[in-house]
């Protein structure tokens, strides 16, 4: 996986770099000041840019995951 896009509970996605190559390409996206949000996983999209980049990303053969907030009682022990 090169890219995670992690659905929030406030709506939109956590964009994060698995791979150094899912970093180089969004370095290539993205202006050099939100590299070190990039590189923390610090960056939030909403739900329309999320697609498009998944479709960019997607396209020049990166591998990227989407993955969905889980319920509250399925984070519970009890």
């Amino acid at each position: 996986m090169d890219l995670a896009l992690t659905s929030t509970s406030i709506g939109g996605f956590r964009l994060g770099p698995q791979s150094a190559v899912g970093m180089l390409w969004l370095q290539t996206h993205f202006e050099i000041e939100h590299w070190s949000l990039l590189a923390a996983g610090q960056i939030h999209v909403d739900g329309s840019s999320a697609d498009l980049l998944c479709e960019d990303a997607t396209a020049a053969g990166l591998l990227v995951c989407r993955i969905p907030v889980l319920p509250a009682s399925i984070h519970s022990s009890n």
